[in-house]
């Protein structure tokens, strides 16, 4: 079926395919943890989303180089309405990374709670974001991956997409609690799946989500997509996790200044999509500001 959409693999990536997931059985055959990780479930998503990620989004990684074998706290806007941003940075550090690993992402409570979703995301390695889960993960020596905007990443209408949300301390004490690296993450194309978007969010919340996007697509285009790993971010010596707010802000700022530039430049040189459609979408997302 994948083949008839054009979405089949070729012999050098099923291949690669192949020998990423053989590596990762490797690396994993001993570990486990409180959430219900499962090896077969992951090797069954890769085979499922490396064609989405190779032939629908097109995905290109630069970067890669800056992902040493060690923890990481992978530190990433949010963006693209729905949290596929997340899959996409997972599979390319699988797939990118050397050696290949798994990164556990860190998902919102109502993701977490949904009955299925919930329980894939926990066997593929995702885990709610709690303080305690990323210092169990990061004291066993894995990567965690966070988007310390929030819900606020992925409820931007047309007009603010890129507009980078200020980040939450909260990651960054963890970084100094178990003493972990940052390694800032940008995703550039994401918000171009749905190019129109407005957020209904007195519904969502009836409906017990933090957003409600609208769309004019159903299902996200196939937008080509960036990834920038940059290069890791050293800590303070002179700080601990239980330094004053603002002592942790210029530091958290920073970063937010790293992820900013490589939007910047990621805009810049970003493939073409739809840009034909690109004026008169971003006229009409700004028209309903004055209405």
């Amino acid at each position: 079926m994948l083949d008839q959409l054009g979405l089949g693999l070729n012999e050098q990536e099923k291949a690669k395919q192949q020998m990423v997931l053989q590596r990762l059985k490797e690396r994993y055959h001993n570990y486990s943890d409180p959430w219900g990780f499962d090896l077969n479930t992951v090797g069954k998503a890769l085979s499922i989303l490396l064609p989405i990620y190779s032939r629908y989004f097109k995905v290109r990684v630069f970067g890669a180089e800056n992902i040493k074998d060690e923890p990481y706290i992978f530190v990433s806007n949010h963006t693209g309405q729905i949290p596929i941003d997340g899959a996409l940075i997972t599979l390319a550090t699988a797939l990118e990374s050397n050696p290949p690993r798994i990164l556990h992402s860190m998902v919102e409570r109502f993701l977490a709670s949904f009955p299925f979703l919930g329980d894939l995301s926990a066997q593929t390695g995702s885990i709610l974001g709690d303080r305690e889960n990323c210092k169990w993960l990061l004291n066993k020596k894995e990567s965690i991956l966070v988007f310390p905007e929030g819900v606020r990443g992925i409820s931007k209408s047309t007009s603010h997409f890129y507009e980078l949300q200020p980040f939450t301390n909260g990651f960054y004490r963890i970084a100094l609690n178990t003493k972990t690296k940052i390694l800032p993450v940008t995703v550039v194309g994401a918000e171009e799946m749905f190019p129109l978007v407005v957020h209904a969010k007195k519904a969502g919340k009836a409906l017990g989500l933090p957003t409600l996007p609208i769309s004019a697509n159903l299902f996200p285009l196939p937008s080509p997509i960036d990834i920038y790993f940059g290069e890791p971010i050293e800590l303070p010596e002179q700080l601990d996790a239980e330094a004053q707010d603002k002592e942790i802000r210029p530091h958290v700022h920073e970063i937010e200044k790293v992820i900013k530039g490589q939007i910047k430049h990621g805009l810049e040189n970003k493939r073409e999509f739809l840009e034909p459609l690109k004026r008169p979408v971003e006229f009409i997302s700004r028209l309903k500001e004055f209405l």
